[in-house]
């Protein structure tokens, strides 16, 4: 659906090519429409950010709308495609280089007289920069590491590992023993097999998903020895039952995962993930590093900008909507509506004036972003267009490898081919 619907984009884009982006922001009242994935909390603390946007700007009027994770991208494939996206667009992932490189979001440094990015941290702005272009301005950064819960390794008797030290093989040893000594009905670990551990795995072999020039840069070797592993995770019984996996696939609340009911010792994740997860779980959860971060030739890890906001290039009021981005990650008023939901803020001086507002769960997360930001990749390669597909192909290729129906070499040899196939 999103595929198809991604190729309609750049019908739509052709169309739009002809027109510079309008002119309504010179007079009269702008209506803007804005739009972000996520839950009724998140959406309560946007329409914060928009109600001190509004004050601040009268002549300007912002209309949300949001939807859950798993609705919301085809939701913008389809209203960029009938020429109807919101004027500001919240994307993740390879969404932004995907869109930006069929011409459906505008180049921010047509608007940059009305968008500050000079209080952002660096490294967070590129990432929203793909082709040399800046298609898209941070939310917060974040990263993917590994959520633990003390609770459960304490009911089983086994010591919280030392992420500065543990390895892959740890990993494995620390998942089986929690299976065998926790309560009964608790995992060691969730099924991990997803896109960024796979990025992690192979980024500390000196891989990586993708290369700079839009290949497959992980290689079948890599990809094996992953199944290889989730293979003895899941006949010690350290992970879920295969049909628990599948169907834990299909749901994204923090409270509907294994984690959040507080039935596993480990969950990979972001962490930006960590406050929603701890109170879902009622558990004090914490996050470490990646097995084999120190222990393997290179770190794994990255920071990510956790979002971005981007402008349809369509929108009639390029500047309002410029104007709205930079409130939203400039401003102490948006600052302390929407805290670190977002991420943790890429704005320093935003950063420091929460410091003090936060929760003793942000306050955890905070300070995981903090221990590894020294200690992480500066390299970032973003998905390819056509990357977006990257997910779907692991997830069925992992039901395959789960129910016995691909060996791991099979496994390896079919996720790089059809990935390949996909980013062309």
């Amino acid at each position: 659906m999103t595929r198809l619907v991604l190729c309609l984009v750049g019908v739509a884009a052709l169309a739009l090519s002809g027109c510079a982006p309008g002119s309504g922001d010179a007079g009269g009242p702008v209506e803007l429409r804005f739009s972000w994935w996520g839950n009724e909390q998140r959406a309560r603390a946007t329409e914060q950010a928009i109600d001190a946007f509004e004050a601040a700007n009268p002549g300007i009027a912002v209309k949300g709308e949001y939807a859950d994770f798993n609705a919301y991208f085809d939701r913008i494939a389809t209203q960029v495609a009938a020429n109807d996206a919101p004027d500001v667009i919240t994307m993740g992932g390879v969404y932004p280089r995907e869109y930006g490189g069929r011409g459906a979001l505008l180049d921010l440094d047509e608007v940059s007289g009305s968008l500050d990015l000079g209080g952002l941290d660096g490294p967070a702005v590129a990432n929203g920069r793909f082709d040399g272009v800046q298609y898209g301005v941070p939310t917060g950064v974040n990263t993917y590491g590994i959520v633990v819960n003390p609770a459960v390794f304490q009911a089983a008797g086994v010591p919280l590992p030392d992420d500065d030290k543990w390895t892959w093989a740890d990993f494995e040893r620390i998942a089986g023993e929690l299976a065998d000594r926790a309560p009964e009905g608790t995992v060691g670990v969730e099924d991990p097999t997803a896109p960024e551990t796979l990025e992690i795995f192979s980024k500390q072999r000196g891989e990586g998903l993708y290369t700079p020039d839009g290949k497959v840069g992980i290689s079948t070797g890599s990809v094996e020895e992953w199944f290889r592993m989730t293979t003895r995770l899941r006949d010690a019984g350290s992970t879920p039952q295969a049909t628990v996996t599948i169907e834990q696939a299909a749901l994204s609340a923090p409270e509907q995962t294994l984690m959040g009911r507080g039935v596993a010792g480990m969950r990979f994740d972001w962490s930006n993930r960590l406050t929603a997860l701890r109170a879902a779980s009622a558990q004090p959860l914490v996050m470490l590093r990646a097995p084999g971060e120190t222990a393997a030739g290179r770190p794994g890890m990255w920071l990510q900008a956790s979002q971005l906001y981007t402008v349809n290039a369509a929108t009639e009021h390029p500047e309002a909507a410029a104007k709205l981005i930079s409130f939203l990650v400039n401003d102490p008023a948006a600052g302390a509506a929407i805290g670190t939901d977002r991420g943790i803020p890429a704005n320093e001086t935003i950063r420091e004036r929460i410091a003090g507002s936060l929760t003793e769960h942000q306050e955890v997360e905070v300070a995981f972003i903090d221990e590894v930001s020294g200690k992480v990749t500066d390299e970032l390669v973003p998905g390819p267009v056509g990357s977006t597909d990257t997910s779907q192909i692991l997830q069925r290729v992992n039901s395959d490898v789960l129910f016995d129906r691909l060996g791991p070499p099979d496994a390896a040899r079919r996720f790089v081919n059809e990935v390949a196939a996909a980013i062309g």
